[in-house]
């Protein structure tokens, strides 16, 4: 049997009492680490259910225009165009849930005419009419799938505040180094207590069926991208929605650049 002076038993039982505060800090940090995956995973559930609310809500009214339209080669190109896209997005949905992650590709450049392309196809498909309005090419940087969500929940918001046969305009063009989306609708309108209180929060939302997630995922990953939304509205007249994001220019643009202003 060893004896232990007062010096080492004090000495033992701080260390004791360090090893049982290290050993709790480290409980709670898993736990709060789980928690925290938890809720990453619920709020990517709450943006893929939404997202996949969209998709389904445009293949039904494809659907019911199909028979209609039945013979009009246009639209059944319009068709296919639609159903392959909304298989890709539900692909790269079910891979968003698995790996537990949103998709990167911020430093990529995209297209937006491209896009907008496929958002009037998608307009098409249902029997609605988009004005599309491009002024040259305009590519930012971004992750594509995530930049189509974005202009494409601005532009069906557009939609279901206009009348069947009401118009919607998106315009892409360039403005002092940035790349700018804009969406007019001559639709309901909102508010502006709406539009400072309610319009990006999430789970708010106008619509009867509408579960406020889209323009709080759009506004987030706006940001994450370095741009900003602007929104002038008018009860009874109509809303304009202007994306503003950066441009991504390839090293020979950015070199031109360089010349012409030295």
């Amino acid at each position: 049997r060893m004896d232990v002076n007062w010096e080492v038993n004090d000495l033992l039982k701080t260390a004791g009492r360090q090893a049982a505060s290290f050993l709790t800090q480290m409980q709670a940090t898993e736990a709060l680490l789980e928690v925290r995956k938890f809720d990453a995973f619920n709020r990517m559930s709450a943006f893929v259910v939404h997202d996949l609310k969209n998709i389904v809500t445009q293949l039904s009214l494809m659907m019911k225009n199909a028979k209609r339209l039945s013979q009009n080669p246009e639209f059944q190109q319009d068709m296919l165009t639609t159903v392959e896209n909304s298989l890709d997005k539900m692909r790269q949905m079910m891979m968003q849930l698995r790996e537990g992650a949103t998709p990167p590709g911020t430093a990529v450049g995209v297209n937006l005419g491209a896009i907008a392309q496929r958002i009037k196809a998608v307009a098409a498909a249902r029997d609605r009419k988009l004005e599309l309005e491009l002024t040259g090419e305009v590519v930012t940087r971004g992750h594509e799938e995530r930049l189509e969500r974005v202009i494409g929940h601005v532009v069906q918001n557009a939609f279901d505040a206009t009348s069947a046969n009401g118009p919607v305009w998106l315009t892409l063009d360039r403005l002092g180094g940035q790349a700018r989306i804009v969406v007019r609708d001559t639709g309901t309108g909102m508010s502006q207590d709406f539009i400072r209180d309610r319009l990006f929060k999430p789970f708010q939302t106008t619509k009867d069926a509408g579960m406020g997630i889209g323009a709080y995922e759009s506004f987030q990953y706006v940001q994450e991208l370095g741009g900003r939304i602007e929104v002038t509205s008018e009860l009874g007249r109509g809303t304009t929605i202007t994306i503003l994001l950066p441009l991504f220019e390839t090293r020979k643009e950015s070199d031109l650049h360089l010349l012409e202003t030295s």
